[in-house]
Formats: C-alpha cells, structure tokens, sequence
C-alpha cells in the first residue's frame, strides 16, 4: 500500500513539475524556436560564428566566466547551455534526425555522441544511448521541480546539455536526452 501512494504522489509531482515547466521561464520566450525574438542585446549575433574558444579538436577543460559566454554564444545556445533552460519538445532541429555523423557541443565543439548511438525515443529530444567517449559528458545531480534527475553536461566546458534517464535501449538502458539547440552535427564524409 505505502508503494502504491508511493507512486500516486510521485506521478502526481510529475504531472505538476511538467504543467510548472511548460508556464514558467524554464522554457523561455527568449529561444529563437518559440517564435519570440531574443532579448535586444544578444539579437544582432548571427546563428553562428566560431569564436576562440570553439574547437572540434582540443579537449582541454574550459573554465570561462559567464560574461565571456554571454559575449560568444547566440541566444538560444547561450540560454540552454549557461543558463540551464530547455527548448520545447518536438522543436528542435535534431528530435528526429536520423543523418550519419557526429554530434558536437554548440558552445566549445566538444565531441559529445555519434549518430549510431541516436534512437527515437518519441520524447521530442535527440537520444543517445551512449556518449562517444566517457570524458566527453559529465554529471550532477539536478533537484530542481522536485525531481531527483541526473544533468547532463558537456566534459570540456560545462555546458547543460540535457538529462540522462534509465529507460533507454540495449545495451546501456540509458537515455541521454539532448536538446537540439546545444548540438552541432558535422554529416560523415559518406553523407556529404
């Protein structure tokens, strides 16, 4: 019986953290998919522009301060990987994507995940099973919404990437739930 009310009270916390989610600044108006404009400061940045710190090839750790980031990332990438937010589901560029080749950090080009490890999982993020090597991500614990989850983050510079779950497929049974608006994808050569 104490399981059973266990799970109401937990179900019932989801469904009230998913309706606070949806109302709140969580998912802001400031990503550029919600269809609302940036705020004025950060609106005049194109898409995307490599900046100094953006490298597919080294992999030394990042520790750079806000202010820097906030100089260097458009809006939406800045939102999501500094600020923690996330895009809404089913919006971003990579939810159903199914091309051959490598995902990258959109804040510093760290490779985080191949696509041979992307899966529909139907949840309206990108999923991986398994990032393309062990110091390519790393984790902390999120209590935020009254949820125990595990957050995402990118191994080189920290940035939010999403959340990892245990329901995924074989042969992990993890589900690393992105958003789109933190990855860049580089096609494989046969894809090009």
């Amino acid at each position: 019986m104490k399981k059973a009310l266990f799970f109401v009270a937990l179900f019932i916390g989801a469904i009230v953290a998913i309706r606070a989610l949806t109302r709140t600044a969580v998912i802001p108006a400031a990503l550029s998919m919600t269809g609302t404009a940036a705020p004025a400061d950060r609106q005049t940045r194109p898409a995307y522009t490599p900046h100094p710190y953006y490298s597919r090839t080294d992999t030394a750790r990042l520790a750079l301060p806000d202010s820097v980031w906030k100089k260097v990332l458009p809006a939406e990438v800045y939102d999501v990987a500094r600020q923690g937010r996330t895009e809404r589901p089913f919006t971003g560029k990579y939810w159903n994507s199914d091309g051959t080749g490598t995902y990258f950090c959109a804040a510093c080009g760290n490779a985080l995940f191949r696509s041979d490890a992307k899966f529909t999982a139907s949840c309206g993020w990108p999923s991986f099973f398994q990032p393309l090597r062990q110091t390519s991500i790393s984790y902390r614990t999120d209590l935020s919404y009254g949820m125990v989850r595990t957050e995402v983050l990118c191994g080189r510079c920290g940035a939010h990437l999403g959340h990892l779950f245990e329901d995924g497929p074989p042969p992990t049974g993890k589900r690393f739930c992105m958003n789109s608006a933190v990855l860049d994808f580089e096609p494989s050569e046969a894809q090009r």
